[in-house]
């Protein structure tokens, strides 16, 4: 099973500002195409409330940390983010899921 790394996430996100979020030209182009707010994914990261799951992946340079985060809206309604932390947040895509997450992660431990 993959370990929910959420509470250490929701602390580290705690010392970043709305300036310090950065997103990727490919985050930009999924969040137009997948019809996700930016404003609201910003707000999901600031205030991550809707934080479900967050698994720690491998970063690829050192003094990084990326994570795949889940943040839930419903049963059946989530956005999917992968952010890599270091001096700034770099949100490097974001997805929207509209089918039951929740009981398919519980049960299998990802998508």
């Amino acid at each position: 099973m993959v370990e929910n790394c959420k509470d250490e996430l929701i602390a580290k996100l705690k010392g970043y500002r709305s300036e310090d979020l950065i997103f990727t030209s490919h985050a930009k182009i999924q969040a137009v195409v997948r019809g996700i707010d930016l404003r609201e994914v910003k707000d999901n990261i600031l205030n991550p409330r809707r934080l479900a799951f967050a698994e720690k992946q491998p970063a690829q340079r050192e003094g990084e940390e990326k994570y795949d985060c889940y943040f839930a809206y419903s049963k059946t309604q989530a956005h999917r983010y992968i952010l890599t932390l270091n001096k700034k947040v770099i949100i490097v895509t974001v997805i929207k899921i509209n089918r039951r997450w929740q009981q398919r992660f519980e049960k299998h431990g990802r998508f």
